[in-house]
């Protein structure tokens, strides 16, 4: 039977451990506040005592944390949130929202209690004190009132910031990448006042997206993409088409004053540890250009260079053959055969649109997928955080993104099981249809479904808008558990010896790390020095250990000094683009950073 404490039962319980733990912080003393903890704990701190993204485990791990971060952090005047939503028990477990302060920071978290003691804490940095967003109440006038002979209107002083920077004056953050990962820091730096310049190497803010095969949408809902400050309208679609998607983000791009220079190539970039300064050549509309700026980030989403395999024979095949990312849709290739190898996202995508304009068309299934159905992954997975009626009990963009936040990936997969297993239950006679169509489905190494797969490995998964019924209907033929062997002149060789014809191959085979755009800017020495990106260490398929209990070098401080990367989803790209553009900031204004728990390099690619 569940068991549910009063609201006024959790406050109390709450208020009284805050007290404490307030309390044994300002002893000084580790061990007095490790007391406070259970033996099974995890703190996950986003920027407010660590200038890190790090998440510390058990007890020893608390200990070892604040024993390098407490005298400089001076935490205080903890507080239940009652504006965030207060305290509620049940279960056995007490939950609350919880506001403090600390010596550079107004900061806010959730905090799990069992048995009185915690068992996980979120602590986030908010704003920094003395540097606040001009939000609200503090929002600017925008007209100047009175007679001045030399004013300048809104128009005239951004002409004249657009001239400059740049060229008379050096941004202080370079942002390289003009996608939304790109759009949203560049966003949020604007508002706290950092000179940044945001490149896109596109003609326009969007063209990523509108470049893409024409049938791309987003396959999450509107309620989980929005953009820092400015939501979509609530006549938004739920699944947003790729070209609204691209017009949304070249309007955003202007009306949030971004300094976006399109049509504009990263050419290569060094760095001077001595002057702690990035030199940086760019190539816009013809003309190289030395930028200047004090941090770098690689804003190229999450993902690095397109993985191409090279198979033999691909010299000679007639066809065209290129990979998803450089798909121009299914126009040209009605009445032809196709060829897709891959079986996630992108070529479950391309296959259905090639099939509605009459192509022949197989998918190549190498290895097995994980497919979720789109409404179940709405209503199930995401809609207590993510949907109209989470809106409609109260639910904010800013509350659903720290309740992810608040559960540690190393116990974030046990949240995700039971999530999974009702999907299955749901869904049993669809999953059944693509078995029986030889479709090989996985649900996740530990059965924990999409999140953690994304979260682990970035890829090995669909979630599902239409493709799969084509595939358990034969009408997107498909061949599962092969590999291929060889391109003729005209056709696809497999290694069980069966010849596909085709006229259009497409590799629909996923990415390598981010870290390969920094070799390519910088220097392989570089690339590898940062090791990376993405990953939690998992040590399940594509993930390898050791546990590293955050995403490897994503939003936070690298081993090379000054070199950030910033990307993700559109929820990821809004959520920790505060976090990073904080640190930013920090720096911008000349306040100390001391980086606790910089991780060491397992893996270099």
């Amino acid at each position: 039977m569940t068991e549910t404490l009063s609201q006024t039962d959790a406050a109390t319980t709450v208020t009284t451990w805050l007290a404490d733990f307030e309390s044994a912080l300002a002893t000084g003393d580790p061990d007095a506040v490790t007391a406070l903890f259970a033996e099974e704990c995890y703190w996950r701190d986003l920027v407010a005592f660590t200038w890190n993204i790090v998440t510390v485990e058990g007890r020893d791990g608390v200990r070892d944390m604040l024993a390098e971060t407490l005298e400089r952090v001076r935490p205080h005047a903890f507080r239940i949130a009652d504006d965030l939503g207060g305290a509620t028990g049940g279960d056995g477990v007490v939950e609350s929202w919880i506001a403090f302060d600390t010596a550079v920071g107004r900061c806010v978290g959730l905090v799990r209690l069992r048995g009185g003691l915690a068992w996980t804490l979120l602590t986030t940095m908010n704003e920094l004190i003395g540097h606040e967003e001009p939000l609200n109440g503090r929002r600017p006038k925008g007209a100047e009132h009175g007679a001045h002979p030399d004013r300048k209107t809104w128009l005239e002083q951004r002409r004249q910031e657009t001239e400059d920077l740049g060229h008379t004056t050096q941004p202080h953050t370079l942002v390289i990448g003009g996608g939304q990962g790109g759009i949203a820091l560049g966003a949020r730096l604007r508002q706290l006042g950092v000179p940044t310049i945001v490149i896109e190497r596109s003609a326009r803010a969007g063209d990523q997206w509108r470049s893409r095969y024409k049938s791309l949408c987003l396959h999450d809902p509107v309620w989980y993409d929005h953009l820092p400050y400015l939501d979509f309208p609530k006549n938004w679609p739920v699944f947003a088409p790729k070209d609204k998607i691209g017009d949304w983000l070249e309007m955003y791009t202007k009306v949030m004053e971004l300094n976006y220079w399109a049509s504009t190539e990263a050419v290569r970039a060094s760095y001077d540890a001595e002057t702690h300064e990035w030199t940086v050549v760019v190539r816009r509309d013809g003309e190289e250009i030395t930028l200047r700026p004090k941090e770098l980030v690689l804003a190229t989403g999450m993902s690095g260079k397109a993985n191409v395999p090279v198979f033999e024979g691909a010299d000679v095949f007639r066809g065209d053959q290129h990979h998803s990312s450089r798909h121009p849709g299914p126009d040209a290739y009605a009445g032809k055969r196709a060829v897709v190898i891959g079986s996630n996202n992108s070529a479950h995508d391309i296959c259905a649109a090639l099939w509605e304009n009459d192509v022949d068309v197989t998918m190549v299934q190498r290895t097995s997928t994980h497919i979720v159905r789109s409404d179940s992954l709405m209503r199930i997975a995401l809609g207590g955080l993510y949907s109209e009626e989470a809106v409609a009990a109260g639910m904010t963009t800013q509350k659903a993104d720290l309740t992810f936040a608040s559960l540690p990936y190393r116990i974030m997969h046990e949240f995700q099981i039971p999530v999974y297993d009702e999907i299955r239950k749901v869904d049993a006679d669809f999953y059944a249809r693509l078995e029986a169509a030889g479709f090989l489905l996985d649900y996740g190494d530990d059965d924990s479904g999409l999140f953690m797969k994304y979260l682990r490995r970035g890829s090995g998964y669909y979630i599902d808008v239409g493709a799969s019924d084509l595939v358990a209907s034969g009408d997107i033929k498909l061949r599962s558990g092969v590999e291929v062997a060889r391109l003729t002149e005209d056709s696809v060789v497999l290694s069980t010896g069966e010849e596909l014809p085709a006229d259009l191959v497409v590799y629909a085979t996923g990415f390598g790390s981010m870290n390969g755009w920094a070799a390519d800017l910088i220097s392989q020495e570089v690339a590898d020095e940062v090791g990376k990106v993405w990953g939690l260490g998992s040590a399940t398929t594509k993930d390898p250990g050791p546990w590293e209990g955050e995403q490897r070098n994503m939003w936070k401080p690298t081993r090379q000094e000054a070199l950030w990367f910033h990307g993700g989803n559109l929820h990821q790209s809004r959520h920790y683009s505060l976090y990073l553009a904080l640190q930013l900031k920090a720096r911008y204004e000349g306040i100390p950073t001391p980086v606790y728990g910089l991780p060491e390099v397992h893996h270099t690619s």
